[in-house]
C-alpha cells in the first residue's frame, strides 16, 4: 500500500482567515491575520512547484483589508469601509509572483469574477454600471456582457455531507462523533473529514483511503476544539488542500495512480 505524503507543508506565523486559489495562474493565496496586533499579511505559493513567491506582504492599511479574488496570476485586495461592518471599498491588484502592486482604484468595487476577468463597478455612479476590467491594469475593457462574460468555473471540488452511520470504512477503534462526516471521492481515493470525542477532547481528523479501504493518509487537523468544525478540505486540479491547526497549509497530490 502506497502512503501519501504532503507536497506542500507551509507554516504561517498567524492563523489563516482565507484561502484563494487562482486556477489560471495555479497559485494559492493566503490571508493571514494577527488579531492581537490588528495586522493582516498575504502569502503566495505556487501550486506547481510549492515555491513560496512571497510571504508577509502587507499594505498601508494594516487591518481593514482582505482578499477579494485572484485570477491569471493577480491577487486582488479590497479595503473595508468600517471595522464594524462587512462592506468593501476600493481595489488593489498585486502581482502574484513578485508581490508588486500593479494598480489601485479607490472608487471601484468588485461584483464577481467571470471567465474573461473581474466584473466591477464605480461606486460613485448610480445605478451601478457593470464593466469588465483588465486585471493587469485596472482599466475598463468594455461594458459587461453576460452572454460573453459567463461565470468563472474555479474547478474546486468540495466534500458532500454524509450521515456518520453511513460511512463504514474507518479504521478499527475510530468512531465518528456527531451526525455527519464530510466525504469526497477523487480518482482512486476516498477522502473523509470527521470528529472524534475521547477522554473529554473533541478533535477533527482527515483520512484518505484507497479503493480497497486501506488508509493511505491520516492527519489530526485540530485537537481540543470547542465545537464541530465546518468542511476541512477541497480538491483542485488533483490536489487536496487543507489547513492544520488553522495555520499550516498542506497540499497533497492525488494523481490517478493505481495503488
Amino acid at each position: 500500500m502506497t502512503k501519501l505524503l504532503p507536497f506542500i507543508q507551509h507554516q504561517c506565523k498567524w492563523p489563516v482567515w482565507r484561502i484563494e486559489i487562482d486556477g489560471p495562474g495555479n497559485i494559492i493565496f493566503l490571508e493571514v491575520r494577527n488579531s492581537g496586533d490588528k495586522l493582516v499579511s498575504f502569502t503566495s505559493i505556487s501550486l506547481d512547484s510549492g515555491i513560496v513567491n512571497f510571504e508577509g506582504l502587507t499594505t498601508p492599511e494594516r487591518w481593514l483589508t482582505g482578499i477579494e479574488t485572484a485570477f491569471d496570476g493577480v491577487l486582488v485586495l479590497h479595503n473595508y469601509q468600517s471595522e464594524k461592518g462587512p462592506a468593501h471599498k476600493g481595489l488593489t491588484a498585486i502581482d502574484g509572483l513578485s508581490g508588486k502592486t500593479l494598480w489601485s482604484n479607490y472608487t471601484l468595487a468588485f461584483d464577481h469574477l467571470s471567465a474573461t476577468g473581474p466584473v466591477v463597478y464605480n461606486t460613485q455612479i448610480q445605478p451601478p454600471k457593470l464593466v469588465l476590467a483588465d486585471i493587469k491594469t485596472g482599466g475598463t475593457v468594455r461594458t459587461y456582457q453576460p452572454v460573453i462574460d459567463v461565470g468563472f468555473n474555479n474547478h474546486i471540488l468540495s466534500p458532500q455531507v454524509l450521515p456518520a452511520q453511513a460511512f463504514k470504512s474507518l479504521p478499527p477503534g475510530v468512531d465518528a462523533y456527531g451526525n455527519t462526516v464530510d466525504y469526497l471521492e477523487h480518482n482512486n481515493f476516498r477522502i473523509v473529514s470527521l470528529h472524534t470525542f475521547l477522554d473529554g477532547q473533541l478533535k477533527q481528523h482527515l483520512y484518505i483511503f484507497d479503493d480497497e479501504g486501506g488508509t493511505v493518509y491520516h492527519d489530526l487537523l485540530q485537537s481540543d476544539i470547542q465545537k464541530l468544525q465546518p468542511e476541512a478540505f477541497v480538491v483542485h486540479d488533483n490536489k487536496l488542500i487543507y489547513l492544520k491547526n488553522r495555520s499550516v497549509l498542506i497540499v497533497l497530490n492525488l494523481q490517478n495512480t493505481v495503488l
